[in-house]
């Protein structure tokens, strides 16, 4: 290809990406870069292309497209292939066709909105090019901070529905406290987690000195004895909490023996009433239902 034709080319490459408009210097530039042969040359290519680029810049849009096809089909072969790149999601890690479940758990205190609706979309077009299970689960379980109302119940199913989406299953936390008092009851068997009755500041100040709760270590038949009192009333809202041991030197406070369930006394649940006064906490629940519901891809909305 001759130096004028080379740049040409570029030339017609600068004014379709810029509204028809080729800039000299960026031309030279791009021209120079990618062809370093011709840096010697620079400053008899230098008029050159100032004269190409006038010329290319006096013909229209559509004159300047049909000129680089004539001359550099490849550019738009290429820009046909990044399409085609584009299309589509990505391909998930460890997914296999018909064994994907996904699910979207959002907590009914409000109606459905974009924020929601990009976890929401990726969590059901997932489920659907694996030919897998998507899963609606409300979390419902924050009667007295997030309280869930009856008719936001019905708006997500709706808005969901309107998007087009296909839910295979429907669950509702605040269905499974037995689920999940089953599990604590385990974990306080197997010394994996116990109930604190610390005043809250002072376990905050032993938690971010790493140190134990005195409640920590007491044996599991101490521990179920005091979860039956947080179960049958003896304690009140904010006497008693289960939690999760784990690494007190962990660098993250918030994750050193983390809070799995609370005491809400008269929570009046629209769905539960007063029935329960133990609830679960969103990680507690969120991971039982994971794992009792095979979930196997999750989706929030920063993906």
């Amino acid at each position: 290809m001759e130096i004028r034709e080379t740049i040409l080319k570029y030339a017609l490459i600068n004014a379709i990406q810029h509204d028809g408009k080729a800039n000299p210097k960026a031309v030279i530039g791009k021209i120079l870069g990618e062809n370093p042969e011709l840096r010697p040359k620079a400053r008899e290519i230098i008029p050159i292309v100032s004269e190409v680029v006038q010329e290319v810049n006096f013909i229209s849009i559509e004159e300047q497209e049909a000129k680089l096809r004539e001359i550099y089909p490849e550019f738009f072969e290429k820009k046909e292939e990044k399409k085609e790149e584009k299309k589509g999601l990505p391909s998930l890690p460890k997914a296999e066709k018909g064994k994907v479940v996904t699910r979207f758990a959002p907590n009914p205190d409000g109606a459905f909105h974009l924020g929601n609706a990009r976890a929401a979309i990726l969590s059901h077009e997932y489920a659907r090019l694996y030919d897998g299970k998507f899963i609606l689960r409300f979390d419902d379980t924050d009667p007295k901070v997030k309280r869930p109302e009856p008719i936001f119940y019905e708006w997500i199913i709706e808005d969901l529905k309107w998007l087009g989406f296909q839910i295979d299953e429907i669950h509702h936390a605040s269905d499974r406290l037995e689920i999940y008092y089953s599990y604590a009851e385990k974990l306080l068997k197997m010394g994996k987690a116990y109930v604190c009755t610390c005043d809250p500041e002072h376990f905050r100040k032993l938690r971010d000195e790493g140190k134990p709760c005195p409640h920590r270590e007491l044996p599991p038949e101490v521990q179920l004895k005091e979860w039956k009192k947080m179960l049958d009333g003896t304690y009140k809202e904010g006497e008693a909490v289960v939690r999760i041991k784990t690494d007190l030197s962990h660098p993250n406070p918030a994750v050193r023996d983390w809070p799995a369930l609370r005491i809400i006394d008269n929570p009046e649940h629209p769905r539960t009433g007063n029935k329960y006064r133990v609830w679960p906490l969103y990680n507690f629940a969120s991971a039982i239902d994971d794992h009792e519901l095979g979930v196997t891809h999750i989706f929030r909305g920063q993906e």
